[in-house]
């Protein structure tokens, strides 16, 4: 997204952890603009970018190891107000002269954290158990640490701690230096928004003037200069991110814009016909809308396959062949488009020094060769949540925008193993009937435990039933429900259990080869919302 001179920002400096651009994204939650940076980044740069606030977060290693990423004195010394984050708080310890070390039990997960809210950074916090002997109060953060804080910096002070960390945050007002042990931007700290409004509108004083309503018009402004008097092709799957994508790009560029839509086998139940239904002719949008039907393609290439990452990048090669092949029959094609979003980013381990959880189908999965000039994608930067703001914007149906999310390989990362026709059709008719059956129990109501995302997914276990007087010997289907805002973090989802009864039910007797189900509880983190 573009942004003014005058923009004020907050700028998350990376270090190598997985939480920078869910930190970026608290922060735009804010209504402050948020941009990320590796540590790499000279400190002269750093000061002529004119941020209000810094954010330092990530790191794989102990930051008092050889060869650990780190930071100068000089960047706490711009006269900036910084906040470091698990990594970043001990960082910012080592590096202005206190001491970091391994702690004897590693701290993991919900915790239980005592907090001073006479500091600026925990006004609000509620206390969730009564005060103790000290004024703080008890809430409830997320904890993820080998090492620990066992002596603060000169001019610090302890405004946090836990029973194992005695500094869970510190801080030292006079020169806007703030630390938090714990990680405040994920939806497991209670109060971790508050947390992090309390800095970027408070300590770095941000007015939270910046906001989505600019994006589509910049964006089509962007587009039209790049690509020019060039025609594009974008790989329309029909969820969300493709939606959105297509509709910006309509609105740019009209007829230079060809859609193609791979029906690769792997899509939930008749979607294909639904997508075509849609976009297609006669449908709601007035696009180029080619359908290539490629099932069996896809199914040759990853037979026997069932390696997740190598299932990924086979699936995303072998979408970009298709659509080199749909190119040259369309004639020249100068740019892709992506519907790429910042999770698909996060994930992959692109634009930071994060590591790779997993390759996306239109990030990490692309394939050395591609055949057309430019790969063009003007939602990278934006989440989920953002993504169907703009879909709003766009005038996209709400039934569309708010569509469930499905991801780029399909069920292919929803099949855990080898992929076949046969498993594809098992998962298909389960995720349908879970799909039917919370549909019909939440109806026109959005209970509270109506879950933002949630599919089926077949389990690579076989195991003994009954059915009838006969044994049987077959699949488990996994059920998978989750409450999310940004999709970077979750948590399952309380489906009543009469529901749950019903789709276990019906998926038994009317999926041919699986005698189980399970629902998946695990939240995110440590799990992800795919089963890979």
């Amino acid at each position: 997204m573009s942004v003014t001179q005058s923009e004020e920002k907050v700028i998350v400096i990376d270090f190598g952890g997985q939480y920078n651009q869910l930190v970026a994204r608290r922060v735009r939650e804010c209504n402050v603009y948020c941009e990320i940076y590796s540590y790499k980044t000279p400190i002269d740069q750093i000061r002529a970018m004119g941020a209000k606030g810094i954010i330092l977060t990530g790191g794989p290693n102990s930051c008092y190891e050889e060869g650990a990423p780190t930071a100068s004195k000089e960047l706490f010394e711009l006269g900036i107000p910084v906040l470091g984050l698990c990594y970043g708080a001990q960082l910012m310890q080592h590096v202005l002269g206190g001491r970091v070390e391994r702690a004897s039990a590693r701290e993991y997960g919900k915790t239980e954290v005592i907090v001073d809210t006479s500091s600026p950074l925990f006004t609000g916090v509620k206390d969730l158990r009564g005060e103790d002997a000290t004024g703080g109060v008890t809430t409830v953060c997320w904890m993820s640490h080998f090492d620990y804080i066992s002596k603060m910096a000169p001019g610090f002070e302890a405004v946090a701690y836990t029973d194992n960390c005695p500094v869970a945050a510190a801080q030292d007002k006079s020169r806007g230096l703030y630390a938090i042990q714990f990680h405040p931007e994920v939806l497991h700290t209670v109060y971790g928004r508050q947390m992090l409004h309390n800095f970027v509108r408070g300590v770095c004083g941000c007015a939270g003037t910046w906001r989505m309503d600019s994006f589509v018009e910049s964006s089509v402004k962007e587009i039209k200069q790049r690509v020019g008097d060039g025609k594009v092709l974008l790989a329309l799957s029909g969820g969300v991110d493709s939606s959105v994508l297509a509709a910006l790009l309509a609105r740019a560029i009209g007829p230079q814009l060809t859609c193609v839509f791979v029906d690769h086998g792997l899509m939930r139940k008749n979607e294909g016909d639904e997508v075509e239904a849609v976009f297609g002719k006669g449908g709601a949008f007035d696009i180029n809308f080619i359908r290539v039907n490629a099932a069996d393609r896809f199914y040759i290439k990853l037979a026997g396959v069932d390696e997740p990452e190598r299932k990924r990048k086979i699936i995303g090669e072998e979408f970009i062949r298709v659509f080199e092949e749909e190119a040259k029959k369309i004639g020249a094609v100068d740019f892709l488009a992506q519907g790429t979003i910042y999770p698909d980013v996060v994930e992959s381990g692109l634009g930071g020094e994060s590591a790779v959880i997993k390759s996306h189908h239109n990030v990490g999965g692309l394939p050395d060769y591609v055949d057309f000039k430019e790969i063009i994608e003007p939602l990278r930067d934006l989440f989920k949540d953002e993504v169907r703001k703009v879909g709003i914007q766009l005038g996209i149906p709400d039934y569309l925008v708010n569509r469930q999310p499905f991801p780029g390989p399909g069920l292919g990362i929803r099949i855990v193993g080898d992929v076949t026709a046969e498993k594809i059709r098992m998962v298909q008719d389960a995720d349908a009937i879970y799909r039917e059956e919370i549909a019909a129990a939440a109806g026109d109501t959005n209970p509270p435990w109506m879950p933002d995302q949630y599919f089926a997914a077949l389990t690579n276990m076989r195991s003994v039933g009954v059915m009838g007087d006969e044994r049987t010997y077959d699949y488990a289907i996994a059920l998978r429900a989750v409450k999310t805002i940004d999709f970077m973090t979750a948590e399952s989802a309380d489906i009543p259990w009469e529901v749950l009864q019903k789709v276990m039910s019906r998926i038994i007797n009317e999926v041919r080869g699986v005698n189980r189900v399970f629902y998946d509880l695990t939240s995110k983190p440590p799990g992800t919302i795919e089963m890979e």
